[in-house]
């Protein structure tokens, strides 16, 4: 394990306990990455900032919950960053815009395990290059439904396909990935 998980292992497990200054170094290590989560998906950085400091209020919280057999604690951050972007654009019916010609990214309205394993790997070069391997319509619609928080139903609806269409792309692109990452 390496010395920066271990580091934020440490810091999770110490702020479940009620300990401020180890929220600051979970926020510290990690607040990047769990902005540019958010970011993509709202696409607005005056309400990504306010979502973040909803999901560090999560983080102090829930620290408690956090189980390392379970996953990684970047994943277990961007989790909480997900849903609550997602969350945040349900409640205010808010509908993700893309230039015309682009494909935006789409969310399903339940939690997959995929969410986490995606998540945990969206910024690596693998990824990038599985992503890159799949048939067009499905990297389109794999990386619409988990980085910009569209459902299913609304990418159908975009791309003017059948809503079990639109789930048989993420499906099988899903797989594709899974293949080529050796998941």
């Amino acid at each position: 394990m390496s010395e920066r998980r271990e580091l934020l292992l440490k810091a999770i497990s110490e702020t479940a306990e009620g300990d401020r200054s180890s929220l600051k170094t979970v926020y510290e290590m990690t607040s990047g990455k769990v902005f540019a989560t958010i970011v993509r998906i709202v696409r607005d950085r005056e309400r990504s900032e306010d979502i973040l400091q909803e999901v560090f209020v999560k983080v102090w919280s829930r620290a408690g919950r956090f189980d390392p057999a379970k996953g990684s604690p970047i994943t277990w951050l961007c989790t909480i960053a997900r849903n609550t972007a997602l969350n945040d654009i349900r409640r205010s019916d808010h509908v993700v815009r893309t230039p015309d010609g682009a494909l935006p990214e789409i969310t399903d309205d339940e939690a997959r395990p995929a969410d986490e394993w995606l998540c945990a790997m969206e910024d690596s070069e693998a990824l990038a290059r599985c992503l890159e391997e799949l048939q067009d319509d499905h990297r389109r619609s794999i990386k619409l439904a988990f980085f910009d928080g569209l459902t299913h139903s609304q990418l159908a609806d975009r791309v003017n396909v059948p809503l079990g269409t639109m789930k048989s792309w993420i499906r099988r692109g899903l797989a594709g990935l899974r293949s080529c990452l050796g998941g």
